[in-house]
Formats: structure tokens, sequence, C-alpha cells
């Protein structure tokens, strides 16, 4: 089913601000480029898009190459990618996209603004209503996403068009096309693996222990790197207690809202009390960096690569930056999470950030943020290049990063069931726990407590279950 054309008039909305997302680089301050192309005026003065068919041609409708190649307009796009613009970052950097863009639209002007500190930075914009056309969503409530955002159309048409379609839905609409996928794995140094010994990859977490152990004992690298300092690393420990630790779809925004003491141990080496205990017991074992607190984010891509780290617990968003911080890229993996269930291995997998356009912004800047998104998804190779999962519907074009994954089964979070969409949000504020958002405090508080030694594994996961249980007694939820 095809989407009719929409949008003949622009929405007049009020702003809120709600919760962060997180994002990465080295500088403090935000940057700007553009594109190479003639600067245009946002009215456009070489095709009216009000003369099209009801107004805006909708994403589904649009086809790129073909509409629309004349349209003239300025727009901004707001993101975290400052790593796109550093002189000696060795991907695909902003301006190659962008000049690859204007050959097909040689009018559409594009301002790249980046932020390091986005998370916060990206809320206080949508707080001004000063963020340009384009932004990284940030980890609003979905009932705030008409609020802020332009719908791309209803679910089962965008379903037809992008994957991960549902995850920034709201009311059966959708506001965001994710930039790339991810799964969730673990980013190594195949030879310092070699070198430790290690001839098989591990599929559980006593596997996985013991490997880190042969790091230590066979070689001079870090076995473990927790990136602690960095915080927002911290929280994605959460992404892995879903699909990689139960093969659920339903988990994290279905069952986990109404599952009693959801971090207790269920006695398989599975579930969310498994993922956290691997990161517990490794701190707790030596196995990791000697100063949590002197970790650094950027640096240690550089160390990676050069077999100073042996792995890192991140999303396979990472793989690209850690393989290309140095001359040894070959060296860099990416390994499912070392966790199996019922004799199956699975790998959560889900969106990154998800482009979202201005309901605010005039027509003609709507339409140009449409082109400029539907290109970045279907001809600019992002999601290749980052080693990324594919976003077009019809794109199976997988990266060699997930050559280990043959076999394993990927899981995406199914959305919340209807009236519960920010019943996770509210669970989340009141247990002050953020799974799954931004919680990165209640993990460094997990190593410190590792490091110390003053407080056992069981005890927190203990006073999680009783916060959780609160939170849900406070919300009114059913516990099964």
């Amino acid at each position: 089913m095809k989407l009719k054309k929409v949008l003949a008039v622009s929405l007049v909305v009020s702003m809120m601000a709600s919760l962060a997302a997180c994002g990465s680089s080295d500088s403090s301050e935000t940057s700007s480029t553009d594109s190479s192309s003639t600067s245009a005026s946002s009215a456009g003065d070489t095709e009216d898009v009000s003369e099209t068919e009801d107004g805006i041609i909708s994403y589904a409708d649009l086809k790129l190459g073909e509409d629309l190649t004349d349209l003239s307009a300025e727009i901004s796009v707001y993101n975290h990618r400052t790593d796109m613009q550093q002189a000696d970052y060795k991907g695909t950097t902003w301006d190659q996209y962008l000049e690859e863009f204007n050959k097909e639209y040689p009018n559409i002007k594009v301002n790249i603004e980046t932020a390091t500190d986005y998370a916060e930075t990206a809320l206080l914009r949508l707080q001004s209503g000063d963020w340009g056309d384009v932004m990284m969503i940030p980890a609003v409530d979905k009932a705030d996403f008409p609020t802020y955002f332009m719908s791309y159309g209803d679910v089962a048409t965008m379903e037809n068009e992008v994957k991960f379609a549902t995850d920034r839905m709201y009311d059966g609409q959708v506001y965001g096309i994710a930039s790339t996928g991810n799964a969730q794995g673990i980013v190594y140094n195949k030879k310092v693996f070699t070198d430790a010994g290690i001839t098989e990859l591990p599929k559980t977490p006593e596997e996985f222990m013991t490997d880190l152990q042969m790091i230590k004992d066979n070689t001079d690298a870090i076995p473990l790197y927790t990136n602690y300092a960095a915080g927002w690393t911290m929280g994605a420990w959460d992404a892995y207690i879903a699909g990689s630790a139960t093969g659920d779809s339903k988990f994290m925004n279905q069952k986990l809202l109404h599952t009693s003491n959801p971090f207790s141990d269920p006695g398989d080496g599975t579930g969310a009390y498994n993922v956290y205990k691997i990161l517990y017991d490794a701190v707790a074992n030596g196995l990791t960096e000697d100063d949590y607190s002197t970790t650094d984010w950027e640096g240690c891509k550089g160390m990676i690569n050069n077999g100073e780290i042996g792995c890192m617990v991140l999303g396979s968003w990472a793989y690209s930056q850690m393989r290309d911080a140095g001359d040894n890229g070959a060296d860099i993996g990416y390994m499912p999470f070392p966790i199996t269930v019922d004799g199956k291995q699975y790998a959560s997998s889900g969106p990154d950030y998800a482009w979202g356009i201005n309901v605010d912004a005039d027509d003609t800047n709507k339409q140009a943020s449409i082109i400029f998104v539907k290109w970045m998804t279907e001809k600019s190779k992002f999601a290749y290049n980052e080693g990324g999962l594919p976003i077009a519907v019809d794109d199976e074009d997988y990266p060699e990063v997930y050559s280990a994954f043959d076999g394993i089964e990927y899981v995406s979070d199914e959305p919340a069931v209807d009236g519960e969409e920010d019943l996770l949000n509210e669970l989340n504020s009141e247990s002050e726990l953020n799974i799954n958002n931004s919680g990165d405090s209640k993990i460094q508080e997990l190593v410190e407590h590792a490091a110390n030694g003053d407080e056992s594994f069981d005890d927190i996961m203990n006073e999680w279950n009783e916060a959780w249980t609160s939170a849900q007694e406070s919300a009114g939820v059913t516990v099964e």
C-alpha cells in the first residue's frame, strides 16, 4: 500500500522537552559544515512544492533522482557525528556524502551541525525550537513525537519502506527513520584473542570469563575495557538484556513492564541478571583496566586497534570506529554476546538514532528534508559504511562485520501494546533505573561496587528489583 501525498499545510504546535540520549567525539564544541552547492533560499525559486498534488510528496511516493531534482532549498541537519567532520576521520565524511547528494539534488544546500554532548544539547534545542529541519531524535516521550516531528506516514505504509518502522511510532504514525541499524554484540581484537590461545568465540558467560582470564594471563592487553568515564557507554549494557539474553522480542517493551523481580537469577545463564553479572565479575576479578575512572573514549579506539585492549561491549556501530582508528583494522572483529538460550544464540537488533523532520518547518524545507533522509537511507550507503544493518526494507547488503553472526537470530524489540507506549518511561523515572534509556549511573555504580568489593552483585540486583517493584506498584501495573 502506498501512502497518499500528505501534509498540504504546516502544523503549528507548542514545544516540550523530556529525556536524553547519547553521542560521541572528542570536542566539547558544536561544529558545522555545509554542502558545496550554490546557496539557495528556503523559499525556493526553481520549483514550487505546493504545485505538486496535495502539497508534499511523501517518503513512500518520492522517487529519488526523478522527482523534484530542481528543488531549491536550504536545510540544516543537527546530529551527534562530530567525528565525521574531523580531518583524521578515515570513514566517509559529511562533506563526501553531501558532494554525492548534490550530484542528484544540486540546489538543495545541506548545512551540517554537530555536537559532542548531543544528548543534552538536543533537548535544549528542542525546548528553544531552534534546531533546524532534520535532527537525530533524542529520547523524548513517544507521546511528544507529534509535537516535534513530522509524520513520514502510517506504520503499514512505512513498514514496506524501512526496517524498524515501529521504533519511532506513535498512534499509528512513524516520526523517525533509523539512520542505521545495530546488532548488540562485542567488538574485539582478533589478534589478541588468538595470541591468548582462544580458538572459539564464547557462547556463555562462563566461557567468556575464561577467555578474559586467558587474555590477562597470556597477553599484555586489557581483557575488557569498561569505558566507565564516558558514562553513556555504561548505559549501553541495558541493550543486551532483551533479545540477546532472552531471545524474546516482547521482553523489553512489553514483558519487562509486568515481570516480577526481573533482575533475579533465572538459573540458566540467561536474562538481565547474567548480562550485568558479566561486567560485575570482570571488574571484581581484575579483568578490566586498572583504574576505571581514567578510561578514555576517544583513546580506546586506537588502543583496541593496536592490540592494547581485548574487547569492549558496544553495539555494532562501534566496529567501524575501532577499525578505522589505526593501521590494524583487519584485526578488529565483532562477535555475538555470550549468552545461549535453549541451545541457541540471539542478537538484539534495533535502530540507531533516527532522522526526524521538524513539524514546524515550511513545506519546501519539509520536502527537501524528506529527499535528504530518503537519499541517506537508500543511496548513501551510510549504514553499510558504518558497519550497520541496512535500513531500506529491500536492502540486504550486510557488512563483513556480521560474518561471525551466521546462524545467529536477530531479535528486534516489538513496540509496547496500545496504551502502554510511555509506561517504560514512567517505570524508569519512578525507579531511577532508566533501563535502555541512558541509565549510565546505575551501571557506573555497579562497576564501583565491584571494584571496591563493598556490595555483592546479588545485593545490587535485589535493590534494583525493589526499586522496580515499587515503581510498578506506584504505576498500578499488573505483575505476572
